[in-house]
């Protein structure tokens, strides 16, 4: 298995890039709910190629898998 980082399409995702969700994703330990749909800008590669890390709104710190994202 590869150890790159990549979108629910397959293609190849860097720090820096810009995403959008494929599915409305609860946010444990809030109320809120992120839509499909939502640009998430400027995404933080983890150790894991599973994983990102990026700020939607006022939520700091928090971790997506990428099958839920697709490259915008």
């Amino acid at each position: 298995m590869s150890d790159e980082t990549r979108d629910s399409n397959g293609a190849v995702l860097a720090d820096g890039d810009n995403v959008t969700l494929i599915k409305d994703l609860k946010v444990k330990g809030t109320s809120s709910t992120l839509k499909r749909g939502t640009m998430v800008k400027g995404i933080r590669l983890t150790g894991n190629p599973d994983e990102v890390e990026c700020r939607v709104e006022k939520i700091k710190g928090l971790v997506l898998r990428t099958e839920f994202l697709k490259k915008a």
